[in-house]
């Protein structure tokens, strides 16, 4: 019954340079966008939005709603 002997220094490391890339990964999907594809998401939620606003029974009050 012999257990497997643990290196704690390299088990830290390989954690700590697990959680680094886990959040590498995280950046690279929030930040890791080029120009063109901001632009078209930014151009989708606009057009839905302003379709989702066609479709009010009740418009809103014009001087509460910021303008973009």
């Amino acid at each position: 019954m012999s257990a497997e002997v643990v290196n704690l220094r390299r088990h830290r490391k390989r954690k700590a340079r697990q959680e680094r890339e886990k959040t590498a990964e995280q950046n690279r999907i929030s930040f890791g966008r080029t120009k063109a594809e901001k632009t078209e998401t930014d151009r989708i939620n606009r057009r839905e939005r302003a379709q989702h606003d066609q479709k009010r029974l009740e418009q809103p009050a014009p001087s509460t709603r910021p303008k973009k």
